[in-house]
């Protein structure tokens, strides 16, 4: 017989479901009402004094006056909000800052206000009611729950707390879950990630865990873990596991591996977070993609990734999205980010209502001969070369050599198996038949002789997990490009001597 907390949450369930149909229904209308709202709010604020918001009317008085930015372009905004001034991205102070590793420009301060902090709860809740309205069942809210993530202990800049995103969510837990949520949080605020997961095993391997929550990556390490501890694989180990929450990374790669693990298969609901906003989760198990939250205080605009490095690439809203486009998605949001380049691609797999997958980032790809290759396009290969076989693979990265010591150049495939191939120049092909038949610009180069096919490169067992650890990005929300425009990954990973 279902708990009384059980009921209750099918009931708040069928109550969210009707809110979202209210939204996704009017997709158009949910975002010019956003925009709308965004505009007003933000009038007399430095930005918006900057950029002239009192005389923006439409989408493309604002397109004319907020050029694309992304974090170093805005950075001089940051560095006064990070300064303490008041009213210079948004209206008055943000309640937190977002502290985030970049790439180019060291830690980025994202702001997060207390209009945009509630989106990136609800929708991690509504996540998990949407999958209880949609499959009824809702048993699992009466065990234990675990949500891999960085440490809740913040830091303070002139007034405003710090840390890192899935830190400061920590905090926001609601009540009705505290109970039943792990690690404690004692565990939960273990810096050093090897640490931490050893410390997570301890506490968790004699409980009733039925949600599990993290980045896949780490997640795996958690369930090899608990196995070599409990000598039991995690599905028998805990008895009423049946839902996988993920993000960050596309999960094709590991399923294969996670259900080794696991021992069967479990459902899982993908969420697509980040620092600057809850963009999107899953909503039909049956369907692809991810529902877009377009009533959650964020204004999306996409650019053809293919014209983004134009000097004035169209700004297009959804109203005018065609499916299976390769866009990067430029945001305006309550935390105060103007037309912003977090840096992701998306391709819409529905129109409604409006879905997407994350195809990869606009800097991750492999164009150093032309051949414009993304993420999206060397995970299909991976999945469909190793579908039907036993191979599994616990994590790659793929690298251009444009100047090899003999021949011709070529794509560089560096991968940790799991399960190594029998047949080593079988799995080489169907990965190429498979990139060829996605990538007409990759088939042109090969035929052309001006690429030979790939090579593949085996990493030793962990090889990843060390490579992480000595850049400092081990755990948390980091997570392996799963390509790159130049060597410094696969470089890094000859000179650690962690090749076979």
């Amino acid at each position: 017989m279902a708990s009384f907390k059980a009921a209750l949450s099918k009931l708040f369930a069928k109550f969210i479901a009707m809110r979202i149909q209210k939204w996704a229904t009017k997709p158009v209308e949910t975002q010019q009402k956003v925009f709308e709202n965004l505009i007003s709010e933000a009038k007399h604020t430095a930005f918006g004094k900057d950029h002239n918001f009192n005389a923006i009317s439409s989408i493309e008085d604002f397109q004319s006056n907020v050029p694309i930015r992304d974090y170093e372009d805005l950075k001089p905004y940051v560095e006064r909000v990070v300064a303490g001034d008041e009213d210079i991205l948004w209206k008055g102070k943000p309640t937190y800052f977002a502290k985030t590793s970049g790439t180019t420009s060291g830690a980025k301060y994202i702001p997060i206000t207390k209009e945009s902090m509630p989106t990136h709860v609800e929708a991690a809740r509504n996540a998990i009611l949407m999958y209880i309205h949609e499959t009824g069942n809702s048993k699992f809210v009466d065990g234990k729950m675990i949500f891999l993530q960085g440490s809740p202990v913040l830091e303070e800049k002139n007034g405003i707390k710090l840390g890192r995103l899935s830190g400061i969510v920590a905090h926001f837990v609601p009540k009705y879950l505290q109970k039943n949520r792990m690690p404690s949080l004692e565990t939960n605020c273990i810096e050093d990630w090897e640490t931490k997961v050893e410390a997570i095993v301890d506490e968790t391997i004699n409980e009733d865990m039925s949600i599990i929550s993290g980045i896949p990556s780490w997640v795996q390490m958690y369930f090899e873990k608990l196995i070599e501890k409990s000598g039991q694989n995690v599905g028998d180990l805990f008895k009423n596991f049946n839902l996988f929450i993920f993000g960050g990374v596309n999960y094709e790669p590991y399923r294969a591996k996670f259900e080794n693990l696991i021992g069967r298969k479990v459902d899982s609901i993908e969420l697509y977070p980040a620092s600057e906003g809850f963009f999107a989760f899953q909503d039909k198990q049956g369907e692809k993609g991810m529902l877009l939250q377009l009533d959650s205080g964020i204004f999306y605009e996409f650019v053809e990734a293919e014209h983004f490095f134009e000097k004035y690439p169209k700004r297009i809203t959804i109203a005018n999205v065609k499916l299976s486009v390769n866009y990067v998605m430029i945001i305006s949001t309550t935390a105060g980010l103007w037309a912003y380049n977090i840096g992701d691609t998306i391709q819409f797999t529905s129109l409604k209502p409006y879905r997407v997958i994350v195809s990869g980032r606009i800097k991750h790809f492999i164009s150093a001969f032309g051949e414009h290759v993304i993420g999206k396009e060397v995970e299909q290969a991976l999945k469909d070369a190793i579908e039907n076989t036993s191979i599994s693979v616990n994590e790659f990265t793929v690298a251009p050599q444009i100047n090899p010591e003999e021949g011709l150049p070529y794509h560089e495939w560096l991968v940790e198996f799991e399960n190594e191939p029998d047949n080593e120049p079988q799995l080489i092909e169907a990965l190429e038949t498979s990139l060829q038949q996605q990538n007409s610009y990759y088939l042109d180069l090969i035929n052309g002789k001006v690429l030979k096919p790939l090579k593949l490169t085996k990493i030793k067992k962990d090889g990843f997990q060390t490579y992480m650890k000595s850049i400092g990005k081990l755990g948390g929300q980091n997570k392996i490009p799963r390509l790159s425009n130049d060597r410094k990954i696969a470089d890094r990973l000859y000179e650690l001597n962690l090749t076979k």
